[in-house]
């Protein structure tokens, strides 16, 4: 009778999972507020949802439904995909968990057997998975892209997409887009040369790649020297959006190697600090946008392009909203690439200002030196990875910010494969200066900030926003939290005992209204008590 039991439970776990996630229902993902279909919630990278029924009014009764703890002591930076009933999670460093997203109970667990060794800058972590068809999709800190059957966790297929023993790593949550699973790579600070590759879902063949630093005789070559390119840096490991009527990825791109001293490097450095939008079917770049020139601070363009059509003095046009994490918001034209306006969003003392071309106007006496240089922002930047929002009916642009400043130290490097290749160590936090986070609300045509909710220290989760007019947010104190969207006024905050360095997502669990984000090393979801 036990056994019969099990048996029967695992057939209606396999029946749950059973559910295919189409190209054409990833199309409409930001319509389908049932469900969390990819990592910003839509291609687009709104990371919005139209659900209401929590709302200002009553989100003061929101109260935990169930949580899920992970056996991990790494930092958990996941965004959960929720599909017809089912939650999927990566676990850091490279696992992943099916559950029942009513109850958080688990379905199975894929785990990575991993080296012994293996180098990452900032922790052995994962941002999420990917689902197209009914396959799961992961990428791991050993450099690999893994297809898991959605129903059993079962390996569909490995494969290797660079060497790990070279500082290559994954931990970005990759893309479903047609028929192809698009995935970054990590590793700037090991000097490895970025590339954006695309894979056929079905078989793992590699279908394209983009390297985003150029060898010679490409295009953007000449703003390299000598054999600078080979060790270039550009990661791509924050995942990007794709722009279906023009069939274009958009990703961003991350910093040049060595990180802070750039004398081996003269030049621009393309395509370093980065938007770039590729043919999703090729590969191949339809056009970019630099951010930074010759980057010597670190300030990689690793953010969710945020894409909108609206009028744009006086005429309709396809936008890309940006709050780079150089302290300026930019809005590009998503057509052309062609720079539209710029502002600071934050406090920044390395540029006078943008030129037309948005080209930043450096100030003297910037650089990192090696007594040291202090700097707003610092290192980790005004905003980093963790990502922002936009909100149809507020139409207005939220975002985490760091108020904070560093002292840019420049060391002499030389590259040894697998090694760090960064130019020194900066100050990151002044203990005389910790600085402090905030949640700010933009005018996304004009830049200017609507409001702002101070927070005690700096932030490393991402917002999201919703039709009740509510925008969630975390803290590193532990604390997640739901603002009015039109005001910031605080309407409900609740400490989950750890520290939250994710995105929030919402769902419907059987008709009401889940907010669900990982704290600590483990996944809470609220809905409204009675």
């Amino acid at each position: 009778m036990i056994i019969r039991c099990a048996l029967l439970a695992g057939v209606l776990g396999l029946s749950t999972l059973s559910a295919q996630v189409t190209f054409e229902r990833l199309l409409h993902a930001a319509e389908d507020n049932a469900n969390w279909l990819t990592y910003s919630g839509g291609y687009r990278g709104w990371r919005y949802s139209s659900l209401e029924q929590v709302r200002r009014e009553n989100a003061g009764r929101l109260r935990i439904k169930w949580v899920y703890q992970m056996a991990t002591t790494q930092m958990v930076e996941t965004t959960p995909l929720v599909i017809d009933g089912v939650m999927y999670v990566s676990e850091p460093p490279s696992n992943v968990v099916a559950l029942d997203a009513a109850t958080g109970r688990r379905y199975w667990r894929y785990q990575r057997s991993l080296p012994d060794r293996i180098n990452v800058c900032c922790g052995q972590v994962n941002r999420g998975v990917a689902v197209l068809g009914d396959r799961v999709f992961v990428g791991t800190v050993d450099a690999h892209l893994v297809a898991l059957d959605a129903r059993t966790g079962a390996v569909l297929w490995d494969r290797a997409v660079a060497d790990y023993r070279t500082g290559h790593a994954i931990t970005v949550a990759p893309l479903a887009v047609k028929d192809m699973i698009v995935c970054g790579i990590s590793g700037g600070e090991y000097g490895i040369r970025g590339f954006l590759d695309a894979y056929e879902a079905a078989t793992g063949k590699r279908r394209w790649r983009f390297w985003t630093i150029p060898e010679p005789g490409q295009p953007g070559s000449q703003t390299w020297s000598g054999n600078a390119w080979k060790t270039g840096g550009g990661p791509t490991w924050v995942t990007g959006s794709y722009d279906a009527a023009q069939n274009l990825i958009i990703w961003g791109t991350g910093n040049p190697s060595p990180d802070w001293n750039g004398d081996s490097r003269p030049g621009d450095n393309l395509y370093t600090d980065s938007a770039i939008a590729l043919d999703a079917d090729t590969g191949k770049l339809n056009w970019y946008y630099q951010f930074v020139p010759h980057d010597v601070h670190d300030w990689d363009a690793v953010q969710v392009p945020v894409l909108v059509d609206d009028e744009w003095q006086g005429r309709p046009r396809k936008l890309v909203y940006w709050a780079h994490r150089n302290a300026f918001y930019y809005v590009l034209d998503r057509e052309t690439g062609k720079f539209l306006f710029g502002k600071p969003f934050a406090t920044q003392t390395w540029a006078r200002g943008l030129e037309a071309d948005g080209r930043p106007i450096r100030l003297p006496n910037i650089d990192p030196t090696p007594e040291g240089t202090y700097l707003w922002p610092g290192v980790q930047g005004a905003t980093n990875w963790y990502s922002p929002s936009y909100n149809p009916l507020t139409k207005l642009f939220y975002l985490a910010v760091w108020e904070n400043r560093s002292v840019y130290r420049k060391g002499e490097q030389e590259y040894s494969p697998g090694n760090r290749y960064i130019g020194s160590v900066p100050l990151i936090d002044l203990p005389e200066d910790p600085g402090h986070g905030a949640i700010r609300a933009l005018n996304p045509k004009t830049g200017e900030r609507v409001w702002e909710y101070r927070l005690q220290t700096k932030p490393w989760a991402g917002v999201l926003s919703t039709g009740g007019k509510l925008v969630f947010g975390g803290s590193d104190e532990g604390y997640l939290f739901a603002l009015d969207a039109e005001t910031g006024r605080e309407v409900w905050r609740q400490n989950l005992g750890g520290i939250i360095r994710a995105n929030p997502i919402t769902y419907l669990n059987h008709g009401r209204q889940a907010i669900a984000i990982a704290a600590g090393n483990a996944i809470f979801t609220f809905e409204l008590g009675e």
